[in-house]
């Protein structure tokens, strides 16, 4: 009989975590009836091939301390359906949903706890949960199986609990053609959230280069993320530089890859940004800053460019990058070729092993 299997996210608005979730929960109705559940009350951003089980007291959570008082109509609520659903294996991601795992255990005992880490653990135990960590310990501990992505942060959550493993998130978007390496485009994909994003940092290198060449930006920010990005456009005069295509998906996201020659990220910390991985599967040589995730995607440099966090010092990789089509022939080759690595059947194998 197939396992019953409930996919809980704190929301399913747009984010690469969304994104992976989303991916192999689709995935997952080959072999599993899967339904999906979010604290929040917005349309999915993706598409969902399961059911979206509405929340009977729907928040948008907030990191802070004491989840378990703040969520706990929440938490209750999330107890209420795994036993109406007669639900076998649940998947919480992130932390607040990780926290709720000693409550839904000592309801449920023979329920299957996941807990999925999007990010890096010096993240979660410094920044986003830094103010709940010990509920977000407690939960790690309980759950029966927490996912890393990277071997840093498997080794980091080993030291808190003896079931954790490592999966990569997979390749979560269709390849149609490959980039253009002869255009003068730089392409950034993500979220305009200035520190995490490092948008900062993206925007001083811009003023570094040549008249010929500009960045292309796809991704969407809150209001006051937005208006911080147009500042610091003037603050560096690099309007000239910047093309903002706002937030892509599907073909214009494709379009925006192979209209490209180098794709660059700046972000200070990352779990393992897949949008990397979308940028090499279209051929798209690579420049990261140096945060564990793109480490962890690009094997220390093997398969791309590493730079530390400051414009400076991403420059020196990206000069020679722009100077050369030929290096940028050998860096598309190297992406290609590592790309594969992150395609959805060899990933969705492991997941299937650990729902069993």
């Amino acid at each position: 009989m197939a396992k019953r299997i409930l996919m809980a996210v704190e929301n399913l608005g747009m984010g690469g975590m969304k994104r992976a979730a989303t991916v192999v929960g689709n995935a997952m109705t080959e072999f599993a009836t899967v339904a999906f559940y979010q604290m929040a009350d917005v349309p999915s951003y993706y598409e969902l091939k399961g059911r979206l089980i509405p929340a009977p007291h729907p928040v948008m959570p907030a990191n802070g301390p004491d989840p378990l008082q703040t969520y706990q109509q929440q938490m209750t609520d999330l107890a209420d359906i795994l036993i109406e659903e007669k639900i076998d294996v649940v998947i919480l991601n992130a932390g607040i949903l990780t926290s709720f795992i000693p409550y839904l255990k000592s309801r449920l005992p023979e329920l299957k706890t996941i807990a999925w880490m999007h990010n890096n653990i010096d993240t979660y135990f410094n920044q986003y949960y830094r103010d709940m960590r010990a509920e977000f310990v407690a939960g790690v501990k309980a759950a029966d199986v927490v996912v890393a992505l990277t071997e840093t942060d498997l080794e980091g959550f080993q030291t808190v609990t003896n079931r954790a493993i490592k999966i990569w998130n997979p390749l979560t978007m269709p390849v149609s053609g490959r980039a253009d390496l002869t255009k003068h485009t730089i392409a950034f994909t993500g979220r305009i959230a200035i520190q995490h994003k490092g948008i900062d940092i993206m925007l001083n290198l811009a003023k570094k280069l040549p008249d010929d060449w500009q960045i292309a930006i796809a991704g969407e920010g809150l209001p006051e993320d937005m208006a911080s990005f147009e500042r610091l456009i003037k603050a560096n005069e690099v309007a000239d530089k910047i093309i903002y295509r706002g937030g892509l998906h599907d073909e214009a996201l494709a379009e925006h890859y192979r209209q490209a020659s180098i794709f660059l990220a700046t972000s200070r910390w990352e779990g393992l940004p897949l949008v990397l991985v979308e940028a090499m599967s279209f051929g798209l040589p690579i420049l990261s800053t140096d945060n564990t995730g793109a480490v962890e995607i690009l094997e220390g440099g093997i398969y791309g460019e590493l730079a530390a966090k400051n414009a400076d010092a991403l420059w020196y990789r990206l000069e020679p990058m722009l100077q050369s089509y030929e290096m940028r022939c050998l860096l598309a080759t190297k992406s290609l070729e590592r790309a594969k690595d992150f395609e959805l059947s060899a990933i969705l194998a492991k997941w299937r092993d650990i729902v069993a």
